[in-house]
Parts: structure tokens; sequence; C-alpha cells
């Protein structure tokens, strides 16, 4: 069946009894090469095991089943689960596990599957893209890669450049992590119901071995969230917002020595250099 077409999408929901649940974000693609090129590009080849977050009716599901050694799908909405048994009925490699993403233990549940390689491939409800991604990468756990479709303007943000106009708190924290590629847009009348903006998937290689190791890694956020906090001010400021307990004067001293001028803004800063001031900062706290 081809889960694409919306005269079957619609067959299902009447069958099942189904609505569109938009406190879970609910919009299924109806673009079967859009579906193919995701589950094709979503590790680059590397990954036995795909974890997928909310698998829906089971459209992307059925693509990644027939790619990959085994599909562990998180499914938040309980009423899609005998629908999802129902259309992926012939894959015996898929793993539908009723649960929230943001309350499960992915440890647990993927530990017998890292040894093959896990990546994670997901259409993430628009509402809870970050906090689903920053779970995912807090949890440090081995994945290969991390494909999300998401809002275009959040993919931007995502994949924006040091110094750039997009590039934000999550750009400097992803690229900690991992590096971000946008792969292709994916526009609104794709899916079923349309929402009412644009999508990208962006695929998200995680490191093996991160570009920097803060000594600190609490302070190393903290410094990033204090620079973008306040867009409009210029990092001294910033930084004293964030770090109050530090004269303003030691500061700045700090952000000269790490070789910027203390009118600089945050958003000028790459990962490394956020790195450098962390420490910097870091090391001025354990002598007080």
């Amino acid at each position: 069946m081809n889960l694409c077409d919306i005269k079957n999408i619609k067959q299902i929901m009447s069958v099942f009894g189904i609505k569109f649940h938009k406190e879970f974000g609910q919009n299924f693609l109806t673009n079967k090469m859009v579906v193919e090129d995701i589950a094709e590009y979503c590790c680059d080849g590397k990954s036995n095991t795909i974890l997928e977050i909310g698998p829906g009716i089971g459209t992307l599901t059925v693509e990644l089943a027939e790619r990959y050694e085994n599909v562990i799908s998180l499914e938040i909405d309980k009423g899609l689960i005998p629908v999802l048994s129902y259309t992926l009925d012939e894959y015996n490699n898929v793993k539908v596990v009723n649960e929230d993403v943001m309350k499960t233990d992915l440890e647990a549940l993927l530990a017998p599957y890292f040894e093959g390689g896990v990546s994670v491939c997901a259409n993430l409800p628009y509402y809870i893209t970050t906090p689903i991604l920053m779970k995912l990468l807090e949890s440090k756990l081995p994945f290969d890669y991390i494909t999300i479709m998401i809002q275009s303007e959040v993919a931007d943000r995502l994949c924006a450049k040091a110094g750039s106009k997009d590039c934000g708190a999550i750009t400097a924290v992803l690229s900690y992590y991992g590096e971000a590629e946008k792969l292709f847009t994916v526009n609104a009348d794709n899916f079923m119901p349309p929402p009412k903006v644009n999508s990208s998937v962006v695929r998200i290689k995680l490191y093996k071995d991160k570009p920097c190791k803060p000594k600190s890694e609490d302070v190393f956020f903290k410094v990033i969230k204090a620079a973008f906090e306040q867009r409009r001010k210029t990092l001294l400021n910033a930084l004293s917002c964030g770090f109050s307990e530090i004269p303003k004067e030691k500061l700045a001293e700090i952000i000269e020595k790490a070789g910027h001028r203390p009118d600089i803004r945050g958003e000028k800063l790459d990962v490394k250099m956020f790195c450098e001031l962390s420490d910097l900062i870091f090391e001025l706290k354990q002598q007080s």
C-alpha cells in the first residue's frame, strides 16, 4: 500500500477512526520521492539500526525497514499503534514503542543495537524540535547521524556559520556535537494537512572526537547561552549579565586574553573560541 497516497491516508484514518492531533504536530507526508530520499540519505549507509521518532501511520517507517536491518519507532499517540500494526505487518525488523521520546530511556532501549551503528531519523513536530534534538545530543549516546525534518527557519539556524545572521545559541551548541548540513527543502504542499511553513531535511554527522574539550561543559554552555541571550549586547555586556559574580573589568581582560575586542558580539565566535573563553572563565572561578 502506498502510504503517501492521500486516498489511502484518508481510508486508513476512516477505518481506524483516527484524527490529526495538533498537540502532537502531526502532518503526514504525501510525496513518496521525499520519503524515499529521507530514508536513503539519513545515515549515509553507516548504521544498521534506525531510531525513528514519530512514525505516524508508518510512511517513512516502511522505507526505513526496506533499507536497514532494524527500525525502532517511538510513537507517542497510542491511537496510532493499531494503525502501525496494520501498515507494518509484513516487516519483522520493525519494533514500535508507544512512548514519549522525552521520557524514554534511550540508552536502555538502544543498547543491543549500538555495536552495529545507530542513527536517528525523524519528522519532528515544530513545537518541540529543539528539546528533542537537545535530548538526543545531551544523551551522549554514540549515534552516527541524526537526520530530522524541521521548519526551514530552524534548519537555517542549525546549519548557519559563525558570524552569519542566522547563527544563534543552538548553532554553537550543535557545532560542539556534530556537523549539520541541509539536504533539501520540502514545500508545505507535500503534507496532509499542509503546515503553514516549509520544511527542510537536516542531517547531522555526530563527531567521534569533538572539535574542542572545555574544562567545564557547564561553564561552556553557560557562556554560549549568555552570549546569545541578548544579541544586541556586546560580548562583554552579555557575559556581565550571565556571570554577574565576576567583575566586568575581569571579564574584559578575559575577552582580550582570548584575542577578541570586548565590543565583539557573540555571534562572531565559533565553537573553539567559545571553548577558549569558557576555559579562561572557569580558571578564574577556580581561583576565587
